[in-house]
């Protein structure tokens, strides 16, 4: 059994961190750290002050097609392709930044996070295992989340022509009082 370096283990335990604070589950942080479970147990619990999660990952492709998802996939995917182009960064570490990048924007627009980290890290493993795609719109030329396989020809994003429900779901309470007055 070859012993981990301290420095590599103080690399992996940063790394953990920062996905923690992000708000990665634990099979993500398994699966990009090499640290013991255990090990990830109380890091967690020391960070975020309660247990992790428990369940399985979502596991379907499905997920990222629906409008608003999908607005929201295209734009971190996007986010993930100019990371990639433009820095020496590749694999969690893009996925990491563009994360990052997509949390300042939403805050930016002042639109609910759709994406978790660990949902946009699946994004991507479904990219990798090319079960989805990007797919580039015939009306805006910007170019979105797909199935992998499906026709591509004629393809219209959810912006430029949206659901007839888009944006019905939640709608924030109605200040009544400044009516009345």
């Amino acid at each position: 059994m070859r012993m981990k370096s301290l420095v590599q283990d103080a690399q992996e335990t940063r790394l953990a961190i920062d996905m923690i604070n992000l708000g990665a589950r634990m099979q993500m942080l398994e699966s990009e750290t090499s640290l013991s479970r255990e090990r990830l147990l109380k890091l967690y619990k020391e960070i975020r002050g309660e247990s992790p999660p428990k369940g399985m990952l979502p596991f379907s492709t499905d997920w990222f097609i629906p409008w608003q998802q999908n607005v929201h996939a295209s734009l971190f995917m996007s986010l993930r392709g100019f990371v990639t182009r433009n820095t020496s960064m590749v694999g969690l570490d893009s996925t990491l930044q563009a994360f990052r990048m997509y949390c300042e924007q939403v805050e930016l627009l002042q639109v609910d996070t759709v994406l978790s980290l660990t949902r946009a890290w699946t994004l991507v493993r479904f990219f990798d295992a090319r079960m989805l795609q990007q797919v580039k719109c015939t009306c805006c030329g910007g170019e979105f989340v797909a199935h992998a396989y499906d026709p591509s020809q004629n393809y219209v994003c959810g912006l430029c022509h949206v659901p007839a429900r888009a944006g019905k779901g939640k709608r924030p309470m109605r200040d009544d009082t400044a009516a009345v007055a």
